[in-house]
């Protein structure tokens, strides 16, 4: 199956786990806590995870916390108040505007689905990770709730940055 490719994703209770059942093929996973289930279309993952609002204020916080988000150690952005942003990740600046709710709410769930190389985390996967702390094991960064917020947070950036608006 390949990573892009449209499809559905199951979950069902199946004795002390779930049975992700993914174009007709089940595959038994580990039941991890804070977890959800949710569909990709290409390079989105278009509906909110189990069906969450988000709340952009809630979503900046996270982004801006150097505890739980730890999103500017690679990325830079609007944060005037912030010092120390990263610059080896794109500048969360016009994120809003440069991708779709879904394609941001995919990359945030789990970026290696669209570079299996990359070195964003994957906020809310928990199988296949390798040098996890034993207290983290099969705990999600960012909850389906937390991941709505950044998620809201960032469709509202959608002025582009100085180095976007030059020809």
């Amino acid at each position: 199956m390949r990573p892009l490719a449209r499809r559905r994703i199951i979950l069902a209770a199946f004795g002390g786990g779930v049975v992700l059942c993914a174009g007709g093929v089940a595959f038994a996973q580990p039941q991890a806590a804070g977890v959800v289930a949710y569909e990709t279309q290409g390079d989105s993952a278009p509906a909110p995870l189990a069906g969450l609002k988000g709340d952009a204020a809630r979503g900046r916080a996270i982004v801006v916390d150097r505890q739980k988000g730890l999103c500017l150690l690679c990325h830079s952005g609007p944060f005037p108040e912030q010092r120390f942003q990263g610059d080896i990740a794109p500048s969360l600046e016009g994120a809003g505007a440069r991708w779709s709710e879904g394609q941001l709410r995919l990359r945030m769930i789990d970026a290696t689905r669209l570079n299996p190389a990359t070195s964003m985390p994957s906020y809310h996967r928990t199988e296949g990770l390798a040098r996890v702390a034993p207290a983290f094991r099969d705990k999600p960064i960012l909850d389906a709730q937390e991941i709505e917020d950044v998620v809201a947070f960032l469709t509202t950036l959608r002025e582009p940055t100085a180095a976007q608006e030059k020809p």
